[in-house]
């Protein structure tokens, strides 16, 4: 059963009890992320992740790994677009000294120059090390050319120079600006005691600003966007992309089902017709990626140069026929047992489910039952595919980025 309070400081804390688990994972969410930023502090949200493991007033970086360690946790972070995650996982045994060690980074971070300008070039590195790998690149990419001039197009890494001018004083009024009580919720799941849990939660946030400005983004048109990067690599690696839809959407358990079936298996249509039958990639997949109020549609390959004409085209009558003709009752049934077993499977472990209740109430504000998601995926019918397929479509609304060793013109292919 999941559990929600809102605390008298302001913060929502979610929690569910998993009586014949002896761990617990606990995450302090906060909304910001790459959205909250701009392009002088781009990368700022994620630079601030890494510094809360650089020491704080009473534990060095060493000591916060010591102290982790002595008590066999697992600690670790993530940025993202709209949220910044902070979690531990540990025995039940040691809540109390884990909750100490999360919240004393969380709140007491020192965020020392000196190991700034350290962590400033272990970044530097991550940046390379994305670059240096095209695959990962490319979806990079596509995110920026399908929200080109919106905030979701901003890099969560940021670029080396938006980096190299990231201050302690930047860092400081970023935190008190975004770090507020109504932008924090804490998600436990696990064996734990709820009231002990929010007691401790409420007198040690208590000192954070109450609250944020709301930030509205103007209505962005969206218009597709082409890019092509050069680079001496043996493979090149495309992905098309248009806007689809948010977390909130009451079609999103249609459009899951839609690119299950389309391109997220070794079954789907992508997989058996561009790689079993033609041969043309060794990696092909869509995915679809939902926001709190966006979202978009991406398709991936990784082929020969001289291929990439043939998989563009080949795509595209996927789509066409996928759009004109439905889908199977069959696939729609194995495309459901998929996204039931993997959301039951991610719900299987505290981490799971910590994150999947933390993100929902952070982005969306609400949290959804097992029973919920499941129900809501069994309920979609050949027809609701149907009707979410329009989405995707038309060929004309789909940017496109690649990374080849030479010059491709990517908008003649993919709009011809």
């Amino acid at each position: 059963m999941i559990e929600r309070r809102q605390l008298d400081c302001g913060i929502n804390v979610v929690m569910e009890k998993i009586p014949h688990v002896r761990s617990v994972s606990m995450g302090i969410w906060v909304k910001a992320g790459a959205t909250d930023e701009t392009a002088k502090n781009s990368g700022i949200s994620h630079f601030i992740e890494h510094m809360m493991f650089k020491g704080t007033e009473k534990r060095s970086a060493k000591k916060i790994a010591e102290d982790v360690d002595e008590i066999g946790a697992q600690i670790n972070a993530f940025t993202g677009k709209e949220a910044t995650c902070y979690y531990i996982k540990t025995l039940e045994e040691n809540i109390d000294r884990s909750l100490d060690v999360l919240t004393d980074m969380f709140l007491c971070s020192c965020f020392d120059k000196g190991e700034m300008k350290k962590e400033k070039s272990v970044i530097y590195e991550e940046i390379k090390m994305i670059r240096d790998t095209p695959d990962d690149d490319v979806h990079d990419m596509i995110c920026e050319q399908v929200f080109k001039d919106h905030p979701l197009g901003r890099s969560v890494i940021g670029t080396p120079s938006s980096v190299r001018g990231i201050s302690r004083h930047m860092i400081k009024e970023y935190i008190e600006n975004e770090y507020t009580r109504d932008s924090i919720v804490i998600s436990v799941s696990g064996s734990f005691d709820s009231d002990m849990i929010c007691e401790k939660i409420q007198g040690i946030m208590e000192p954070l600003k109450k609250s944020k400005k709301k930030k509205t983004y103007p209505r962005h048109r969206y218009i597709p966007y082409f890019r092509v990067k050069q680079k001496d690599i043996q493979q090149a690696h495309i992905c098309l992309g248009t806007r689809s839809i948010s977390l909130t959407d009451d079609r999103y358990y249609a459009f899951s089902c839609l690119n299950n079936i389309f391109g997220g298996s070794m079954s789907s249509r992508l997989f058996q017709k561009i790689r079993e039958e033609k041969g043309l990639a060794y990696s092909v997949y869509s995915m679809n990626s939902s926001f709190s109020g966006d979202g978009y549609f991406n398709i991936y390959a990784g082929v020969a140069t001289d291929k990439i004409y043939d998989t563009i085209c080949a795509i595209k009558q996927e789509i066409e026929t996928i759009s004109k003709k439905g889908v199977l009752e069959e696939e729609l049934k194995k495309a459901k047992e998929q996204l039931k077993s993997a959301y039951i499977f991610g719900q299987e472990n505290v981490n799971g489910r910590m994150i999947s209740m933390g993100r929902n109430l952070t982005l969306i504000g609400r949290v959804y039952e097992p029973k919920e998601v499941l129900d809501g995926i069994d309920a979609v019918t050949a027809d609701d595919i149907k009707k979410v397929s329009k989405i995707i479509s038309d060929p004309k609304r789909y940017s496109a980025a690649a990374i080849a060793n030479k010059r491709v013109s990517l908008k003649k292919m993919v709009q011809a």
